[in-house]
């Protein structure tokens, strides 16, 4: 984005090109709301710098949430928490090397240490990451209220 353009408000980050049908259905979410996103093809283990930069700025740049598909080890959403104080959603995701048909990106994701959290949607659960994403931002389609 150039300077003064606001940024998306949704980061979509995976860690292979492999990965990036994976997060269609939570694009389509998105878009289907009028949320803007972007995505990014960035390792946790192959580039970590990238993945540091990306977190660090994102805010900076005006993304609110990030959302961050992974398989197997599934380093990426806890290596974006560790770099930003940004929501960041986890979506494990199932893969051809995977145990347990996605399990182990399951436990990565959902086992951090205390002060890093991350939330975590199902196995291959893009559409629910961007669901929350969206109620995350106020913006859950028409959700009625409840004041207490």
């Amino acid at each position: 984005a150039e300077f003064g353009e606001p940024g998306p408000l949704v980061g979509i980050l995976v860690g292979s090109e492999s990965d990036r049908e994976s997060m269609d259905p939570a694009m389509q979410e998105l878009d289907e709301r009028g949320i803007s996103h972007e995505l990014h093809v960035l390792s946790a283990h192959r580039d970590p710098r990238s993945v540091a930069e990306y977190a660090s700025t994102a805010a900076l740049r005006g993304v609110r949430v990030i959302i961050c598909g992974a398989g197997m080890a599934a380093a990426l959403p806890g290596v974006v928490a560790s770099y930003s104080d940004l929501p960041v959603i986890g979506v494990p995701l199932r893969s051809s090397k995977s145990v347990a048909d996605g399990l182990d990106a399951l436990l990565s994701i959902v086992q951090m240490p205390p002060g890093v959290p991350v939330a975590c949607v199902s196995i291959d659960g893009a559409r629910n990451a961007a669901i929350l994403a969206a109620r995350i931002l106020g913006q859950g389609g028409g959700l009625p209220t409840i004041d207490l």
